[in-house]
């Protein structure tokens, strides 16, 4: 072989050996992101498909359901974890106020009087169209939105179009890099003072669970708002398998008797936790062996 045949033999190796890792890369990023429109597509899809399953009162399928069970239930389908209770869920996601401005795969509410707390609920499937588990018919069944306009409270959207691109923000669609994502949100916020009821739409205060609940939607995945809700989502840890991004999720004190949840953090890695809380507000505290630490009732994994 000549110097002049081996130098075209290695280039072209050179350049096969770089198209096939290229489109490698390419097909990874388009199977680890699931756009938009089609994941609202899906969930319509499921909600359509269990049509005719008989209704039970906190049933969670797969051929029984609760009313919000049934969104639970088509949620997990695709992906997305959210709420199990109806009161939890109409505070969820992004609040929808008009009905005509309902989308597909939006969770929409209704009371028998069309004011005060939900006592069912659906996923809205497009053309006027919704799906909810009736107790009254005793099964799952599709009705027009608009004949319910009296009874309309709101919608949810838990799926954001914003959420298409999260994956590429940290510029790796992996579990690490989007708790990366996580941490880099929340350091932005550091000193942010601390008030308790904080509303989720503003950024200039935050309680412990808006916290949680913006930095998190930020990077694309949305959690309910208080931090009992929160430790209803995602998949139990334990201490020793910590990971960054994890939530942490805390009694009000080491003596207390009681493991009612009062605070949530997320943890920082390190040993660290970043949280709000009194007047530090948004903050970086020490977790290993301090009270943070012994305060814990459960930790939960959502990325």
């Amino acid at each position: 072989m000549t110097k002049r045949d081996w130098v075209m033999k290695s280039t072209v190796a050179v350049l096969l050996s770089t198209s096939l890792l290229m489109g490698g890369q390419v097909g990874q990023a388009q199977a680890a992101t699931t756009s938009y429109s089609q994941q609202t597509k899906e969930v319509s899809s499921i909600a359509k498909s269990l049509m005719g399953k008989a209704y039970k009162y906190k049933a969670t399928g797969p051929n029984q359901f609760g009313s919000a069970e049934l969104a639970t239930y088509a949620y997990k389908q695709v992906g997305v974890k959210i709420g199990s209770t109806i009161s939890g869920l109409y505070k969820t996601g992004t609040k929808i106020s008009s009905m005509s401005k309902v989308e597909a795969g939006d969770l929409v509410f209704f009371s028998s009087n069309g004011a005060g707390s939900p006592t069912f609920m659906g996923i809205y499937i497009g053309n006027d169209q919704y799906v909810y588990s009736s107790e009254g018919e005793g099964k799952v069944v599709q009705k027009n939105l608009s004949d319910y306009s009296k009874k309309f409270l709101g919608a949810r959207r838990v799926l954001e179009e914003s959420s298409d691109n999260s994956s590429n923000s940290s510029g790796n669609p992996s579990a690490s890099a989007t708790a990366s994502q996580v941490i880099k949100n929340g350091e932005k916020y550091l000193g942010t003072k601390y008030k308790y009821g904080s509303s989720s739409t503003t950024t200039k205060s935050f309680d412990c669970s808006s916290f949680t609940q913006r930095v998190f939607k930020e990077a694309g995945i949305t959690l309910p708002r208080d931090s009992r809700q929160q430790s209803t989502v995602g998949t139990s840890v334990s201490k020793k398998n910590l990971q960054v991004g994890d939530l942490i999720f805390m009694k009000a004190s080491v003596n207390s008797s009681s493991d009612r949840i009062t605070h949530v953090a997320i943890y920082a890695g390190n040993g660290k936790i970043l949280h709000t809380y009194g007047s530090p507000g948004v903050t970086y505290s020490k977790f290993d062996g301090t009270n943070w630490e012994k305060r814990v009732v459960k930790i939960k994994r959502v990325i």
